[in-house]
């Protein structure tokens, strides 16, 4: 019962404010004047007895805020007080609001934007249940998921520590709905796909196990939602109908539900498909084949209670029997386990390693608008330093003062965190929609929930406090006296200060992002110049899948044949070749290869592992690719003709010991089949720009076809007149046969983008850095200026040189900024390392990158201190004087 009576007696203290006001102040007027009455008896006159009254008594306001206190009520009320204090505090200075704001939705907004990424592809990566158990199978010798479909079937049937394992490969194909085909991106997965993953359809059914009744034996599809959104409008009656698949019948049965997509988290494919009907899409049965790595992915959730160690051991072990018992199919069957969300080692450790980096980046950001806000406002409370004094002279408490600045702060916070988190919120969006690659459907999934509102407003609340802090210790050292005399913290001490240190802080910060940042683009601007051992420029790719329009067997070579002769003679067109994976574009098959004399052809025992492609005659002369030694394919290296390759430096070495030795040389594939080198190009990159130069082969793409292959056209049309051209002569052939044109360059955009993300990203956290740094060294320097000018005056008025009035006013700035710089450099050298494995040739010690960071930075302190050297300059000592 007393604790309900002291709440009604709160609520009412705190609802009759006016009514309980006016009765104190009667009652204190009352004190004061039965005073003054006790005082005039005395002999005292009656107004020096009032006046005498009011001394003694103290200060009026001091009593009211005790007796509130008393009452009981006054904890809300003062700090809607002190809200409204800060609001109109801070009316009364738009630019160090407007400055302060901005400055931390800078920091907040950074922090947002990249944690939001992080949890997208680190934190929370894939929307299904229970993915804490899922694992994907990748093998130990390369960290690619690649497996073959029998291998699989094994393991599934034969693991004791999964509950089941599923399989699933990424295809594209020619989709026609009753118009033109356009070409699709799907995922041919095992039935027990959806079962593994424990999805349940939006619309309709999905495929399962029961629908696998050998090959080809289920020819359904499942729709993914945004599919069915844009395709078919949200159609519920597109349940049941029949499309045509590569001009096979298909039947839609289901639509997945709008978060799932698989689980490659960046993968946004069209629609799912059996993967047992995989012989009618891709054209190419590698069902049966053990030795054919064509599986995309094996994935599953582990049992309760096993460990990922246990299950690795448990695999192992069937690997082993599986070599065993198939010598010279595959090798080297060891596993291990990884998510599978970013494709486990082949792209989680480069991707993690760069979104950590820009974690701690932006993090530094938001340390080093903290850094700046601290000394904004320790150099605005000294400003105030007259107004606070007369404050604690009047009876406020040193508390009560500190918690006003604290407010403040928190209110400056606040509103910063919900600017940044607005802007975020605008760049998260055009995130999620953008595109990286026009060719594969690539997305980034960043739809910030509550863990990212929750960050920001945690962020925001952290930085007030944070910042906020920074007066503290000038406050509570301050004499009111001294202050009241002299007019305002007139001295202006020699040591090094906590805004010093902070100022030094933030600019080292500033340092290693400028560092970062032109590291990334001086890489990303060599990649676009870089030597790839062809010449993507000024060549457009025409891919056709010929599967998907029917194309069999020996049609497949003759009628790519047919389009690349139709192509050559379009006028303009200089040359043209055929490449079944176009480097830096689709990455290529690997195969083992041995020596001539090799007897144990097993893939232990092989000389190399090279990348394998098929290329036309032409070719070379089309990808402007340079061939050392030996002849070009002709015509005539067909089926009926001996095997040829021709190989690249690197692998000449690795069989012949020498380039020169190798021509006319031979070596043998796995199958035992001997091929003689006709020619060494020269070495270039193949699949990954960051990768050192491997072993390559091509082969005549008569001895090795394939139904997926791209045309390189060189020209000297501009990319849309060939474009159409293009079209029109395929379409002429086959009008249904799907056509895809792009500019080579464009199309390793792929490749390219790690590049250029780290670039972008890292440029736009280096300017937030400038922007702080400038901010940062204009306070100081301006700070400087405003407390120093007597002593300015006085050098002036004695005739010091401009000079040394500059050194005066400005030279501990500028010592800040060129010690902090000298550090953050250092430190972004060691930073930008992680850089060399994502950005192609990224060196932090480059030249250009060393000066450019010393010249950024003597740029930004000629920026930030320009106006305060003037201020210092237009001092008159005679004004001062006067104002004295």
């Amino acid at each position: 019962m007393k604790f309900l009576d002291t709440i009604r007696f709160r609520l009412a203290t705190l609802f009759r404010r006016s009514q309980i006001n006016a009765e104190m102040e009667e009652e204190l007027r009352a004190h004061v004047r039965l005073r003054a009455e006790d005082l005039e008896r005395s002999g005292l006159s009656r107004a020096e007895a009032e006046r005498q009254a009011r001394l003694e008594f103290g200060g009026h306001a001091r009593f009211k805020e005790e007796c509130h206190e008393a009452a009981g009520g006054t904890l809300i009320e003062s700090v809607l007080q002190d809200v409204r204090f800060g609001f109109r505090m801070l009316r009364k200075s738009p630019g160090f609001a407007a400055i302060a704001i901005a400055t931390l939705a800078l920091g907040i907004g950074a922090n947002v934007v990249v944690f939001s990424v992080l949890n997208a592809f680190i934190l929370h990566p894939l929307n299904i249940t229970h993915a804490n158990t899922l694992y994907g199978l990748e093998r130990s010798s390369d960290k690619l998921g690649f497996e073959s479909y029998p291998n699989y079937l094994d393991l599934r049937a034969r693991n004791r520590t999964f509950d089941v394992l599923a399989a699933f490969n990424i295809a594209a194909g020619g989709l026609d709905a009753g118009g033109n085909p356009s070409l699709s991106w799907m995922i041919e997965a095992s039935g027990n796909y959806f079962e593994t993953l424990h999805v349940q359809p939006y619309l309709g059914r999905l495929f399962d196990s029961s629908d696998e009744r050998g090959p080809n034996s289920a020819p359904y599809i499942v729709l993914t939602y945004p599919y069915w959104h844009s395709q078919f409008h949200d159609d519920p009656g597109v349940i049941g109908r029949s499309v045509q698949l590569n001009k096979h019948p298909f039947t839609i049965i289901g639509v997945s539900p709008p978060e799932f997509h698989g689980t490659i988290v960046f993968f946004f494919p069209d629609f799912f498909v059996p993967i047992v009907n995989q012989e009618q899409i891709d054209a190419d049965a590698f069902l049966n084949s053990r030795g054919s790595r064509r599986i995309f992915e094996v994935i599953g959730h582990l049992k309760a209670g096993v460990t990922p160690s246990e299950a690795v051991a448990d695999l192992n072990s069937i690997g082993a029997d599986l070599e065993r018992t198939y010598p010279k199919d595959d090798g080297n069957m060891r596993f291990a386990l990884s998510r599978p969300s970013l494709y486990g080692d082949a792209l989680g450790p480069a991707v993690k390693a760069f979104l950590t980096g820009l974690m701690l980046l932006a993090a530094l950001i938001l340390l080093a608008a903290c850094a700046n806000l601290g000394g904004l406002f320790a150099a605005r409370a000294a400003d105030r330093s007259r107004e606070l004094a007369l404050r604690v002279a009047l009876g406020s408490s040193r508390l009560r003062i500190l918690r006003q600045l604290f407010t403040e702060a928190l209110m400056v916070s606040l509103i910063g965190g919900a600017v940044g988190m607005w802007v975020s919120i605008v760049l998260l969006d055009a995130l999620s929609v953008w595109q990286p690659s026009a060719r594969y459907p690539f997305h980034v999934p960043v739809n910030p929930g509550a863990s990212v509102y929750g960050i920001a407003l945690l962020l925001a609340v952290a930085s007030g406090f944070l910042f906020g802090a920074v007066p503290v210790r000038q406050i509570l050292r301050t004499d009111p006296y001294e202050i009241v005399k002299s007019g305002s913290i007139a001295t202006f001490k020699r040591r090094i200060s906590v805004r010093d240190l902070l100022l030094g802080f933030q600019l080292a910060i500033c340092a290693v992002l400028v560092t970062s940042s032109l590291v990334a683009v001086r890489g990303m601007l060599r990649s676009l110049r870089g030597n790839f051992g062809f010449e993507p420029r000024n060549a457009m790719l025409v891919t056709t899948v010929l599967d998907m329009a029917g194309y069999r067997g020996d049609a497949v070579p003759a009628m790519q044949k047919r389009v690349l002769e139709t192509i050559e003679a379009i006028p303009g067109v200089t040359s043209v070749g055929l490449v079944n994976r176009p480097p830096l574009v689709d990455r290529a098959e690997t195969a083992s290869v041995f020596s001539d004399q090799a007897a144990d052809l097993t893939p232990s025992s092989s000389a190399a592992t090279p990348t394998i492609r098929a290329v036309s005659p032409g070719y070379f002369h089309a990808a402007a690719t340079p061939l050392l030694a030996g002849r070009e394919f002709t015509w005539q290296d067909d089926k009926t003709s001996p095997r040829v390759a021709v190989i690249n430096q690197v692998l000449a070495r690795k069989l012949f010991g020498s380039e020169t030795g190798a021509l006319g040389e031979y070596f043998k594939l796995q199958d035992g089949s001997r091929v003689q080198v006709v020619g060494i190009s020269e070495d270039g990159k193949y699949d990954s720009l960051t990768d050192a130069p491997g072993p390559a082969i091509l082969f005549p793409f008569l001895q090795a076809t394939s139904s997926t292959a791209s045309l390189i056209v060189r020209s000297n049309l501009d990319s849309e007149q060939l474009s159409k051209a293009v079209r029109s002569a395929v379409r002429s052939l086959d009008s249904g046969l799907p056509v895809y044109t792009e500019n080579w360059f464009e199309a390793m955009d792929t490749n390219l983008f790690p590049s250029r993300m780290a670039a972008a990203s890292l440029s736009v956290l280096g300017v937030m850095g400038a922007m702080l740094s400038v901010t940062g060294i204009f306070g100081l320097a301006a700070y400087s200026v405003s407390k120093r000018k007597r002593e300015l005056g006085i050098r002036i008025a004695l005739g010091a040189r401009r000079r040394e009035v500059l050194e005066a006013a400005l030279g501990r700035a500028l010592k800040l900024l060129a010690i902090g710089s000298a550090s953050g450099l250092l430190l972004g050298i060691l930073a930008t390392r992680v850089l060399a494995s994502i950005v192609y040739e990224a060196t932090p010690r480059d030249p250009l990158v060393l000066a450019g960071v010393v010249l950024a930075m003597m740029f930004l302190g000629l920026l930030a201190t320009w106006i305060p050297a003037q201020r210092a300059l237009s001092i008159d000592p005679s004004m001062l004087m006067r104002e004295e």
